[in-house]
C-alpha cells in the first residue's frame, strides 16, 4: 500500500515490483520506472494524436505547450490531468523561447519532467510526450492573450506591445488580446503580415495561379497572379485577416480601436497556434 501510495501505480504491479526488489522500497520504485521507459520504448513508433493544450504564464511572460497521448481515453484520466497539472510548474521554470525537449529537462528538486513523463507512462500504459511548446517574454508595457478552446485541443497565444502600462491593463486591450487569441485558434493564420510569409511559400502560391491562368497573355496573367496573392495575404496573414466577431474590421483595426479607447498604441509582435490530433 505505501508503494501504491509512492507510485501511483496498480496494486499488483506494486505487489509485483516488490517480490522482484526482495522487499526494497527504492528498488521497487526504479523497476516501476524502468516498466515506464519500456512502454515508452516499446511504443515509440505510435502516434500521439490526442492531448490537451497547455498554458502558463506570468507578470511578463506566458508560455503554451501541449501534452500528447495515444487515446482520448487516457487523456481525460486522472493520471494524465495530474500530469497537465504538473507540466505548468515546469513550463513557469523553462526559460527557453521553444522546443518541446527544452521542457522535458527542467528539473524540479531533483526530478525532470521527462521522469514525470516516464511515471505517467508506466500508470496508463501509453505513449506521451510534449508536442510543442512556445514562451513569450515582454522587455516593455504589453500584454499576451491566451486562448485555448472548450475542448482543450486547440489554443493560441498572442503577444501585444503597448505605448505604456496604462494602456496595456485597460479592460479594452486585455478583451482585444483575447479576443485575437481566439481568431487565430478558429481561422488559422500562417503569418503575421505578408513580409513575414515564408519566400518559398510565396513563390509556391505564385506558381499555382500562373498555372492557373497559362493559357492569357503575359500581361494579364501578372494581373491576375498579383490580384491573387493579395487575396492570398489578406486571408493567411492576421492582421489583415477578417476578424471572426466582426468581418467588418481587420484585426489590426480591432486591436487598434481597442488601443485609442485606451488612449494609446498597441501592436501585436508574435503569435503561436497549437493543436493536438
Amino acid at each position: 500500500m505505501k508503494l501504491r501510495k509512492m507510485s501511483g501505480q496498480g496494486m499488483m504491479d506494486c505487489k509485483e515490483a516488490l517480490t522482484e526488489a526482495d522487499g526494497d522500497m527504492q528498488k521497487a520504485m526504479e523497476i516501476l520506472r524502468k516498466k515506464g521507459l519500456a512502454t515508452l520504448a516499446k511504443r515509440a513508433e505510435r502516434e500521439t494524436s490526442e492531448g490537451i493544450v497547455v498554458s502558463a504564464g506570468g507578470d511578463n511572460w506566458a508560455s503554451l505547450a501541449t501534452l500528447c497521448c495515444e487515446t482520448d481515453f487516457v487523456a481525460k484520466s486522472d493520471d494524465f490531468l495530474a500530469a497537465v497539472e504538473t507540466i505548468k510548474k515546469y513550463m513557469d521554470k523553462c526559460q527557453a523561447d521553444s522546443d518541446a525537449e527544452a521542457v522535458s529537462v527542467v528539473e524540479i528538486n531533483g526530478k525532470k519532467f521527462s521522469e514525470i513523463i516516464t511515471e505517467t507512462v508506466s500508470k496508463t500504459g501509453e505513449k506521451m510526450v510534449v508536442g510543442d511548446y512556445a514562451r513569450f517574454s515582454l522587455s516593455g508595457p504589453g500584454l499576451f492573450g491566451t486562448y485555448i478552446h472548450f475542448n482543450g485541443k486547440v489554443g493560441a497565444m498572442v503577444e501585444v506591445e503597448t505605448s505604456d502600462e496604462k494602456v496595456a491593463a485597460s479592460d479594452d486591450i486585455k478583451k482585444a488580446a483575447l479576443d485575437i487569441a481566439m481568431h487565430i485558434t478558429a481561422v488559422k493564420p500562417i503569418a503575421l503580415n505578408k513580409d513575414s510569409v515564408d519566400a518559398k511559400t510565396i513563390e509556391t502560391e505564385k506558381q499555382i495561379y500562373a498555372e492557373q491562368v497559362k493559357n492569357k497573355p503575359a500581361n494579364i496573367v501578372e494581373k491576375i497572379v498579383e490580384g491573387k496573392l493579395k487575396k492570398f495575404f489578406t486571408e493567411n496573414c492576421l492582421l489583415e485577416q477578417k476578424f471572426v466577431k466582426d468581418d467588418s474590421k481587420t484585426v489590426a483595426q480591432v486591436l487598434a480601436d481597442a488601443a485609442k479607447q485606451a488612449g494609446g498604441e498597441a501592436k501585436i509582435t508574435k503569435f503561436v497556434r497549437f493543436s493536438v490530433g
